[in-house]
């Protein structure tokens, strides 16, 4: 923004609370969630969902495990009217489950909306009107704080009158004063004492009082004040259940949410994955999981998020960000090089861990949650670019392809994938991974190859072999023998015997390929040239000799200029 644009601009008043308590507290158990996907969230998007997609959302919510479900504005639209109308005439509702409708204090909207909600066992009515000054200056051509004040009142004695006229249905009133978030503290507490008195809520059946966040001006922490400033004061508070709903224009509506509860709130409104007007709102799954992520129940069941995901993606229309808390594609990933070697340790120490004790707490760097207890595995978690690192390169062969790099390997490996992603200019796949290592460091057969071999067990020496092989150096076929203490050493041996002297093996390390066909064995041998320099070689084969021989093999012509 350009610095002559500033003047147009002030700073939100802060407001006058010298003994707020919210910054020593700590959440402690889930609030009451309500989804407003289904209206708030469907207003917003380009294309709205269909009755039937409306229908599969809903389902979607239930399994969840939302029981209080804003379905819509019925009274603004036939689609919206029919398809509550569906959910009461079809029975889709759950017996635990309460819809909630949202209609302006107008009588006539009122009235149809009661007409859509009849027969349902449980519906909260949220009527709203705008407060603020800014409101009431332009969308209300100047309306006064008590003209304001009594629509929110004759709204509420509407609501009120209907209530027995539909006695199959449990009314609850929600009030909101729409644009709580720049509307002077005593008027929004002024409007809804004012409905309060007229509803008469107990503790036994509750009101509630819905505080929108409906733009963000203010920083989190303001909000915060704002929410513990109206729970002290408003009355009945006992009877009455505080709820927020947040917006995203600052990007903070996760952290006005979390402060807000600090702050005294109860009930949280949102959407998945925060889809809403302009920037959205506030996202529920990332609040529910950070909850989560502190030991806290939620009541909300986001184990196979990315099942969510895919339906969530398919009736909205809209692709949930790579880097979206929790749910993106890449939030459990890292390219970097010590980020993957700090997680691959972690991975690692907590495996061992968990023998020992089936309870031991998370603990991964770079971790904050499992990604398995939302229905991610570890695959995905450590990918590769040029700015990986070794430890990387060495975690994707492991988990992926079944290879376990000797420590040591892990420079001589990783360098060399990552500059091929440099090369490339981008990130490589898990195959391109594997067909990079096999190529550069798997069977490598020239200049130097081995054809076949034979070990045979010499008779009174003790842990004597003898290796005979058939090998081709530089295209010409050789046959070779020599004697060792085991099949690596003996083979040494007869390369020696035909002068290739310029190196010994430092290492020697096996196993099986997890996943591998034909049972095939990996085996690396590292090993040192007469100049200084250290090279480790890896050979697959369904033989473990043989694989250990590819693997000498391979490390030697590495050596090679």
């Amino acid at each position: 923004m350009h610095p002559s644009s500033l003047a147009k601009y002030r700073p939100f008043p802060p407001v006058h609370l010298p003994d707020r308590t919210w910054p020593d507290a700590v959440i402690s158990h889930t609030p009451v969630w309500c989804s407003v996907d289904l209206r708030d969230g469907n207003q917003a998007l380009p294309q709205p969902m269909s009755i039937e997609e409306k229908l599969e959302f809903f389902d979607l919510l239930c399994r969840v495990g939302f029981k209080q479900i804003e379905v819509g504005f019925p009274s603004a639209a036939e689609t919206e009217f029919n398809f509550l109308r569906r959910l009461i005439d079809e029975n889709r509702i759950p017996e635990d489950v309460t819809v909630q409708v949202l209609v302006q204090t107008r009588e006539h909207l009122i009235r149809r909306t009661f007409e859509a909600i009849d027969g349902a066992k449980r519906a909260i009515v949220h009527i709203y009107n705008s407060t603020s000054p800014l409101q009431r200056r332009v969308t209300f051509n100047n309306a006064s704080r008590e003209q304001i004040r009594d629509i929110a009142i004759e709204g509420a004695m509407l609501v009120k009158q209907l209530a027995p006229t539909i006695p199959h249905t449990e009314v609850i009133l929600q009030y909101s004063p729409e644009s709580f978030s720049d509307t002077e503290l005593d008027f929004s507490l002024e409007c809804c004492n004012a409905v309060i008195d007229i509803w008469q809520p107990t503790p036994e059946k509750r009101m509630i009082i819905n505080l929108p966040d409906t733009v963000q001006w203010s920083t989190p922490n303001i909000h915060a004040d704002m929410i513990e400033w109206m729970c002290r004061n408003l009355k009945n508070r006992e009877s009455v259940l505080v709820s927020l709903h947040t917006h995203n224009d600052r990007g903070t509506g996760v952290a006005a949410t979390e402060l807000g509860l600090m702050a005294g709130a109860d009930r949280v409104e949102g959407t998945l994955f925060g889809n809403g007007e302009r920037t959205g709102n506030l996202d529920i799954v990332t609040v529910a999981l950070n909850l989560n992520s502190h030991g806290i129940a939620t009541g909300l069941d986001f184990a196979d998020l990315q099942s969510i995901r895919v339906i969530y993606e398919r009736v909205t229309r809209l692709n949930v960000p790579e880097r979206q808390p929790y749910a993106g594609e890449l939030v459990f990933t890292a390219f970097s090089g010590s980020h993957q070697d700090a997680i691959k340790k972690g991975l690692d120490l907590r495996c061992n861990e968990l023998t020992k004790n089936p309870d031991v707490p998370w603990g991964v760097p770079y971790l904050t949650i499992d990604p398995q207890d939302i229905g991610r595995s570890y695959e995905a978690i450590i990918r590769i670019n040029s700015q990986s690192g070794k430890g990387g390169v060495a975690y994707v062969l492991d988990r992926e392809h079944g290879f376990e790099l000797p420590k040591t390997m892990h420079p001589q490996v990783g360098k060399r994938i990552y500059d091929f992603a440099d090369e490339m200019g981008r990130e490589l796949t898990i195959d391109e991974i594997r067909e990079v290592f096999f190529r550069e460091f798997v069977n490598v057969a020239s200049p130097l190859d081995v054809v076949d071999y034979e070990l045979i067990h010499q008779v009174g020496e003790r842990g004597q072999v003898k290796c005979e092989a058939s090998i081709l150096l530089h295209g010409e076929s050789q046959h070779i023998e020599g004697l060792g203490n085991g099949p690596i050493n003996a083979f040494v041996h007869s390369l020696t015997s035909i002068g290739l002297k310029d190196f010994k093996v430092t290492d020697y390390r096996s196993h099986a390929v997890r996943g591998g066909s034909d049972a095939s064995a990996a085996a690396y041998v590292q090993v040192q040239h007469d100049d200084g320099r250290l090279l480790w070689g890896a050979g697959v084969d369904p033989s473990i000799e043989m694989a250990g021989l590819k693997a000498l093999v391979t490390a030697w012509n590495l050596l090679r200029p």
